[in-house]
């Protein structure tokens, strides 16, 4: 078997089944404390959900949120990353198999070759975290599903390729869900961009002006919309994700994107760095 192994270094994410059972085990049954509405939402099983990517110590508990949210019959989770730029082809994993600390996720090779065949791509040979960070969660929730990784452009091609795997997924009679993978604004003197200066009210910005607006577009089902934010706005750096799995919801008639979750990189510092990052969780139902 050919095995895609693991790239990101310790740090990431835990690197033992204990570890993850521990960090994930409040989400298994979606009932982690939160709002009626919001509890609600994760046991109606969304088949398409929007996670960041960073590492699990700021981003964790928000990513989980998505991924626990997804549809737990599924038998197929598509994890679209990002970080590519318009006019880059799309990037699938061309291996049998990847590695994560809970064990192999066998990849969907029947869904790949289709989907493939329609949006053109090639093999994603570099380093990325915007899939990897989210597997060992596939894994835990979803143990016996097969797994697409596939990363798509800041483009409305994205969009369509999220209605191609639609299509794909019929062809073959399988029941697939997509979780897309990015973060929002990256703030601050570390990502060179800081157009309100520093401090809280930097912060606040960051959190109800520009994450907020780009999360309004997703809401509001605009794949131009969330492409144009991104570009204009620097607030996602994964913006191609985002549309592949508005893409998905849209051809499958399962509704538009609820918020679950937002936070910042901040809010796992004592006080208020230099630098941070905006996360959100969503899911489509």
């Amino acid at each position: 078997m050919n095995l895609r192994k693991s790239i990101l270094p310790a740090g990431w994410y835990p690197q033992t089944p204990d570890e993850i059972n521990r960090f994930l085990s409040p989400y298994h049954n979606g009932t982690t404390p939160d709002t009626d509405k919001k509890a609600a939402l994760h046991l109606r099983g969304a088949r398409s959900a929007i996670a960041p990517h960073a590492g699990w110590f700021y981003s964790g508990n928000i990513a989980a949120r998505a991924v626990a949210s997804l549809n737990k019959k599924c038998e197929t989770i598509t994890v679209i990353g990002g970080h590519l730029p318009a006019g880059y082809p799309p990037l699938f994993a061309m291996e049998d198999a990847v590695s994560t600390p809970l064990g192999a996720i066998s990849i969907d090779g029947e869904l790949r070759a289709i989907v493939q065949k329609e949006i053109g791509g090639r093999e994603d040979l570099y380093q990325d975290n915007t899939v990897e960070v989210l597997l060992p969660m596939v894994r835990y929730f979803f143990p016996d599903a097969l797994l697409l990784w596939l990363r798509l452009p800041a483009e409305l091609c994205a969009y369509e390729a999220g209605k191609t795997l639609v299509a794909a997924a019929r062809k073959l009679g399988r029941s697939v869900s997509v979780l897309a993978s990015t973060d929002l604004t990256h703030y601050g003197s570390n990502y060179n961009f800081a157009p309100k200066g520093s401090g809280g009210d930097a912060l606040r910005w960051m959190r109800d002006v520009n994450d907020g607006n780009f999360i309004k577009a997703v809401e509001s089902g605009d794949p131009a919309a969330v492409i144009e934010r991104a570009a204009n706005d620097h607030s996602s750096c994964s913006a191609g994700a985002v549309a592949g799995a508005m893409g998905f919801a849209s051809a499958m008639n399962i509704g538009s994107a609820h918020l679950l979750e937002y936070g910042t990189s901040a809010d796992a510092a004592e006080g208020i760095p230099d630098s941070f990052v905006g996360y959100a969780a969503f899911g489509f139902f």
